[in-house]
């Protein structure tokens, strides 16, 4: 039989685990685009945790905004890189982000974003009376702190992805703008090589009028 403190660390976890709604994806928004994803809020005072970078595409920027089920607007950004936001959810209902790919007429952006809800308050453990109840606490303590360390660790692992991708999306630019600029320079070599061919052809061909008698 599994001890009680191990049996409450698991319900704990589970607990914490159930109480967080997320959705990590990525997506192209094309020019002159406007798209929009929506969550669901069940509930006032949950959390929303809205995270987003360019990962590639012309500057790496991006037009966004968010609304509550009410279309007040409760986040918006201009040309903006990348961001990290925490709402607290005060409406129960859809909640939208959008994605806007005005500035651009030709270079699809690529994002990758992160929507999740959590519920603010922590669900207590069922368990009788004088059984788990000293164990609860500190162990729910340490589930939080573990959460915390992790979400962290996520961050990072976001921000370390971003700076690599746009570094690849970068490298691939200046390869495409090297390789066109070899192109037209070995063609501008050409095309003088020829010029002076023509120029040299007609120094020393004798030309002159011919008459008939």
């Amino acid at each position: 039989m599994l001890p009680l403190n191990v049996l409450a660390l698991c319900a704990s976890l589970l607990a914490a685990a159930g109480r967080a709604r997320a959705s990590a994806l990525t997506t192209s928004v094309a020019p002159n685009e406007r798209l929009c994803f929506y969550a669901d809020v069940d509930k006032a005072g949950e959390k929303i945790g809205f995270y987003f970078a360019v990962q590639a595409g012309g500057s790496f920027d991006i037009d966004f905004d968010v609304k509550d089920p009410k279309e007040k607007v409760l986040l918006d950004g201009q040309r903006e890189r990348s961001g990290d936001y925490v709402l607290t959810a005060n409406t129960v209902g859809e909640y939208s982000f959008c994605f806007e790919n005005d500035m651009s007429t030709l270079t699809d952006k690529l994002i990758d974003f992160d929507i999740m809800v959590e519920s603010e308050p922590r669900r207590e453990v069922a368990a009788k009376p004088g059984q788990v109840a000293d164990h609860t606490s500190p162990l729910e303590e340490s589930v939080y702190r573990l959460s915390s360390m992790l979400m962290s660790i996520k961050r990072t692992q976001r921000y370390f992805h971003t700076r690599e991708t746009r570094g690849f999306s970068l490298v691939k630019n200046t390869q495409s703008r090297l390789f066109w600029y070899a192109v037209c320079e070995s063609l501008a070599v050409v095309g003088m090589a020829i010029l002076q061919v023509y120029v040299l052809q007609t120094f020393f061909t004798k030309t002159g009028r011919r008459y008939k008698v």
